[in-house]
């Protein structure tokens, strides 16, 4: 062929899974299963008439003459990996992913450029680990030969690629055998983000708010289990396959869908997915005024539920179809409220509070705002960024005010009980807990009150089971992530801890790698430790932990100055009171009990102790023989 000619051709892209974070846990492994690989899958490009253009680290750019022969290629390097990996620990396994597109492509010295180059690429992250995934004009070459079997995945906007395609996804046989997709239940639901389709890129705040906003519809319907609003976040803009999120989140169904916003009109499309079939059981286009869409959310969610075979109470419609404001800015000003505080720092609070506030001001029955301003105020304070004297008044005030205007808002119920939890007032913080519960099943920020309030009153087993409730509802957020593994690992249960951080390191690094580091100062390996500290420091470098545990490893080290100056860091950067508890946690590391001991005292007459640390951390064991700790929890159980 000669140099720039065009012509039709196949294109294969492959990926190993999980090959760039391999290589950071374990090089030496990852280049052992990458030669592995390619000494498996290079013989069977050629016994299929394919032609390897090129490599690109873990992947390969195959170009073949037939559409069938490169489905039959892929189909037997997944059979071969199939059969090694089934005698093979799941660390040692080797996954691929493939994607294969039909059209047109030029070469030019020994490499092939077009569409399909592109098409091929975007359809291979769809694939789930160990399939493959096929474009429909690959399909329509091979539906009616061989005895290959797919399932739709629907239409796909690809990145860079100017129309919808349809992609396919080829049903290998021993995936007949496999459970563990057919076994999700179907009413644990996942609503994925939205996409932004309007011309403003700035209006994403709008398609992330109807996210959220279907989320809470969806939750309020008790026979459903609802993935919470961070998990599904992280999947924004995501290429992965319906498989690979509903295993990754446990879930049975997706909802996906879009958001075009124009002026004053919407257009929302929607589509319920089944993850075990990857295929749709139902879509539906909504184009309405923008006053409309508590309608258009109310619908969807009752689409849903009719499809799951759920069937509403009175209660659950009534709360469905609640129209939450009828001025149409107010609900901007509150979907953009919603985005500053998904930020989660002190500028995107500060603004947030006041986004929420000017949405109060054009609707002053507008209960969801004054929540938002609520939780505004309360991780102000926990961020330590506001004086809890200060702020926990104004947070408490907002948020009774929106249970006042709408008695049933679940959300409203459980930001009243953190509220409550850190004045010390547990009766009310349990209460209220329960009641957001009743609500919202799916409202994992209760279950996080609960765990708090059993493990003060030494429940240790029953915090637990909180504590798991979060995590099953909120599988991505790095503060229940960290929390559960550390709760494991403070009552002696090492390997549930080990297996737990194992599993989310990938899904919530920061958090884990904060776990492991206390995990692994307490087991005395400094270096393990170390390492692990810098890991969520570049994840996540604004966490007050980052600083605090960075002192207190320079006082386990002996570097007496170095804490002594992160101290002052510390009294310099953060006025809040949540920061007493890491001053203490220095002292501690620095062999000075007196000083530790007057910090913890401060906290808990500010309302604002670590407690899980002080009483259950075994790093601070070594305080909890003196008489003072009796004091501290003479004071903690005078609350309860």
């Amino acid at each position: 062929m000669s140099e720039g000619e065009r012509r039709l051709a196949a294109i294969m892209f492959t990926d190993m899974v999980g090959y760039t974070a391999l290589t950071r846990q374990d090089e030496g492994l990852a280049m052992k299963l990458l030669d592995e690989h390619r000494t498996i899958v290079r013989p069977l490009f050629t016994q299929h008439g394919g032609r390897e253009v090129k490599t690109i680290g873990d992947s390969f750019l195959v170009e073949f003459g037939s559409a069938l022969e490169a489905v039959r290629c892929a189909f037997d390097m997944q059979q071969a990996l199939h059969e090694l990996n089934s005698s093979r620990p799941m660390e040692r396994r080797i996954m691929i992913r493939i994607g294969i597109h039909l059209g047109d492509v030029i070469h030019s010295q020994n490499d092939v450029y077009g569409d399909a180059v592109n098409v091929a690429s975007r359809i291979e992250p769809l694939a789930p680990p160990g399939g493959v995934c096929i474009s429909e004009q690959v399909h329509d070459h091979v539906k009616n030969k061989g005895a290959f079997q797919f399932v739709s995945l629907g239409k796909k906007d690809l990145k860079n690629v100017g129309e919808s395609v349809e992609v396919f996804r080829v049903v290998l046989p021993w995936e007949e055998g496999e459970s563990s997709r057919a076994d999700l239940d179907k009413k644990r639901v996942a609503v994925l983000p939205f996409t932004n389709l309007s011309s403003d890129p700035e209006e994403g705040y709008f398609a992330d708010g109807m996210t959220e906003e279907l989320i809470t519809s969806l939750s309020g319907v008790r026979q459903l289990t609802v993935i919470a609003r961070t998990s599904v976040m992280k999947y924004k803009g995501s290429q992965k396959g319906a498989s690979d999120i509903g295993k990754e989140l446990n879930v049975g169904t997706l909802l996906e869908g879009s958001v075009r916003k124009a002026g004053s009109r919407v257009r929302i499309t929607a589509q319920l997915i089944d993850v075990p079939s990857e295929g749709h059981l139902w879509a539906q286009n909504y184009d309405r005024q923008l006053e409309d869409v508590f309608a258009i959310q109310s619908e969807i969610a009752e689409k849903v539920a009719t499809e799951l075979k759920v069937r509403l109470v009175d209660s659950e419609k009534r709360v469905l179809e609640k129209k939450p404001t009828e001025n149409t800015e107010a609900y901007t000003y509150y979907l953009r409220g919603r985005e500053l505080v998904r930020e989660n720092t002190e500028p995107s609070l500060r603004h947030a509070l006041g986004v929420f506030e000017k949405a109060v001001a054009l609707d002053q029955s507008y209960a969801k705002a004054y929540a938002g301003i609520a939780e505004c105020y309360t991780e102000l304070v926990n961020g330590g960024y506001e004086p809890h004297e200060l702020a926990m008044p104004k947070a408490e005030l907002s948020v009774k005010k929106a249970i006042q205007l709408d008695p049933e808002l679940a959300e409203a119920h459980a930001t009243l009980a953190r509220v409550q939890f850190q004045e010390d007032d547990i009766r009310g913080s349990e209460s209220e807990a329960r009641r957001g519960i009743e609500l919202n099943p799916s409202l994992p920020e209760a279950h996080f009150v609960l765990s708090n309030v059993s493990f003060l009153k030494m429940n240790k087993e029953e915090g637990i089971r909180e504590s798991e409730a979060c995590y099953h509802l909120d599988p991505a957020r790095p503060r229940y992530i960290e929390r559960l593994g550390l709760q494991y690992f403070y009552i002696g249960r090492e390997e549930d801890a080990l297996r737990h951080w194992e599993k989310t390191l990938q899904l919530a690094p920061a958090g884990t790698h904060r776990a492991m580091t206390e995990y692994y100062l307490y087991k005395g390996d400094m270096e393990e430790a170390k390492k692990h500290h810098s890991e969520a420091a570049t994840f996540d470098p604004s966490h007050r932990w980052v600083t605090w545990m960075k002192g207190f490893m320079a006082a386990r080290a002996g570097d007496r100055e170095e804490a002594l100056s992160i101290l002052k860091q510390i009294e310099a950067k953060w006025i809040g009171s949540t920061t007493l508890n890491d001053i203490a946690f220095i002292y501690y590391a620095l062999g000075d009990l007196d000083s530790y001991f007057t910090y913890i005292m401060r906290a808990t007459e500010q309302h604002t102790v670590q407690y899980v640390y002080a009483i259950y951390c075994p790093l601070f064991a070594g305080s909890r023989g003196d008489p003072r700790y009796q004091e501290f929890l003479g004071k903690i159980k005078a609350v309860l």
